[in-house]
């Protein structure tokens, strides 16, 4: 088995936008086109009662939004596709953030009503610092939208990238009839099938043909012009600014009506990137070494309430992952062979043998994998980038039952684990702090613990700005403890960390204690 082959098959990319964009929608149709699925069910369809795919979780399903990255492989046209679609919601970015770290692309959605929003924003910036490659799919263009070359100066204005059209709306809202490809001097129209596969009505090859003034009537001399603008504005497509983070392609379509999913994929198969070389603490590490190696991004307990199993989620960077094969877990210094480890269908899975570059493997964990693990072929390296960051909500775990403790205990452990919330301990006492990036995460919190642990508990605010981790002098840390012994706590590796309640505290604390090093994210670990 050729290794270069096997990496340069594979595709892994996340899909992600501001919630209610149509992600999850887009996600499904592109598992209904690699034969995945047969039938594509959408979150807030009042006909089809079946929830989306990719939404396994219990509160997930119920509140209609993914709060939880799920994973998904499939096959089409030769290429190996492995999607990862990340929460939308702004209260669940962190585990978004480190979803970026394991893919070597991304397609952002955007609402064509709404245009770039916030948390489009906040997601885009974090490409922008990678220079990851990013296709834009501009969806719900059968809605009566925004003008389309507004879009285009706006994704360019607040997203800080150029944009490149590869598809054009024929028309939009009631009157939508179509896309238009730019790349091949094509139009297909499409039937709104919101349930199965779409099938072609039309294909033209040339625009300039009578027929689609017969077609299009009063929108044919429009297309034209719009075309006309766009090479004149936008330029010729180069691939190469694609693949630097330079340059988005921007697609049209209705991922719930299957308009223009279908040249959305084919064409982010064609030029998206395969598996690349990652930075580690000791080196480059290039796809096609032949020694295997690669990183835990995410960690989720619980997959299947019936069994209570932890899954760690492993991104491959090198090599050939083997079942059964022992490799070296360089935190714990110890090697691991793993006899089930498989690949993911939303909430199935099924075995594997072998995974490459760019695969994401699912590892049953009996709690020896922590978030930014790295299992080697023997090497001693971590790899770089899955920090975590400091929390916006801090509030302090009340228990409700004492009669569970242990239940609660192990419950926010494997909670906390899976990287949407920390958890800080602050002694005597044993009292514990949660911190997240918004509200919902309490909520989905309580209610897992409530309904995977039978674990009952309230969350009391507490007034805290930012959590930072401290290195530096021993000294100077254990005097700055006497004084501040309130606002210590530790987190769950044992790193001191310091809770400031105002900036204007951590700025006396950073001012009057220059041998200490306050941080505001993980990454000092490394």
């Amino acid at each position: 088995m050729n290794l270069v082959n096997e990496i340069h098959k594979r595709k892994t990319f996340a899909i992600i936008s501001h919630p209610d964009a149509g992600k999850t929608t887009l996600t499904e149709k592109f598992l209904l086109f690699g034969g995945a699925i047969q039938t594509a069910g959408a979150v807030k369809s009042n006909k089809i009662k079946k929830t989306a795919t990719s939404d396994f979780m219990e509160i997930e399903k119920q509140r209609g939004i993914s709060v939880a990255t799920s994973v998904m492989t499939f096959e089409y046209n030769g290429k190996l596709v492995n999607i990862l679609d990340t929460p939308g919601h702004k209260d669940f970015a962190e585990d978004t953030y480190r979803t970026l770290t394991a893919v070597d692309s991304v397609i952002l959605v955007i609402d064509c009503v709404k245009g770039v929003e916030e948390q489009t924003e906040r997601l885009m910036e974090v490409c922008r610092m990678r220079n990851t490659p990013v296709i834009v799919f501009i969806n719900k263009v059968d809605r009566d939208g925004r003008d389309p070359f507004d879009l285009l100066d706006e994704l360019e204005k607040k997203l800080d990238i150029s944009v490149r059209p590869m598809s054009w709306p024929i028309n939009g809202g009631r009157d939508f009839k179509g896309v238009y490809k730019l790349y091949d001097n094509s139009f297909n129209f499409f039937e709104a099938n919101k349930t199965k596969i779409s099938k072609d009505i039309v294909r033209i090859d040339d625009l300039n043909s009578p027929l689609v003034d017969e077609l299009l009537e009063k929108d044919a001399d429009k297309l034209r012009a719009d075309v006309d603008l766009i090479d004149g504005v936008y330029g010729d497509f180069d691939i190469d600014y694609y693949l630097s983070g330079d340059v988005a392609p921007v697609f049209f379509g209705s991922a719930l009506n299957n308009f223009g999913v279908k040249e959305l994929l084919e064409k982010f198969l064609e030029i998206a990137p395969y598996p690349q070389a990652r930075q580690s603490s000791e080196r480059l590490v290039t796809p096609e070494e032949n020694k295997f190696s690669g990183f835990i991004f995410k960690i989720h307990a619980n997959l299947d309430p019936r069994h209570r199993d932890r899954i760690a989620f492993l991104r491959v960077c090198s090599g050939k992952f083997e079942r059964n094969k022992f490799f070296h877990h360089v935190r714990l210094d110890k090697n691991m062979k793993f006899a089930s480890p498989f690949t993911f269908m939303a909430d199935s899975k099924a075995l594997l043998e072998d995974a490459f570059a760019g695969d994401v493997v699912g590892l049953y964990d009996t709690g020896n994998f922590k978030i930014g693990d790295t299992l080697t072929e023997g090497e001693d390296f971590m790899y770089k980038g899955v920090p975590s960051f400091s929390p916006e909500i801090f509030k302090e775990l009340i228990n409700l039952d004492p009669m569970k403790s242990k239940q609660l205990e192990k419950g926010i452990e494997q909670l906390t684990d899976e990287g949407v919330a920390q958890l800080f301990r602050q002694d005597p006492g044993n009292r514990k702090f949660i911190g997240t990036v918004g509200e919902l995460q309490f909520e989905v919190i309580q209610y897992r613990l409530e309904n995977e642990y039978n674990a009952k508990c309230r969350f009391e605010p507490r007034n805290f700005h930012k959590a930072c981790w401290m290195t530096g002098d021993k000294s100077a840390i254990d005097e700055f403890i006497k004084f501040r012994h309130k606002n210590i706590v530790k987190d769950k590796d044992d790193n001191l960390v310091f809770l400031a309640e105002t900036s204007w505290i951590l700025n006396s604390a950073i001012e009057q204690n220059p041998k200490i090093t306050f941080h505001t994210t993980s990454d000092f670990k490394i």
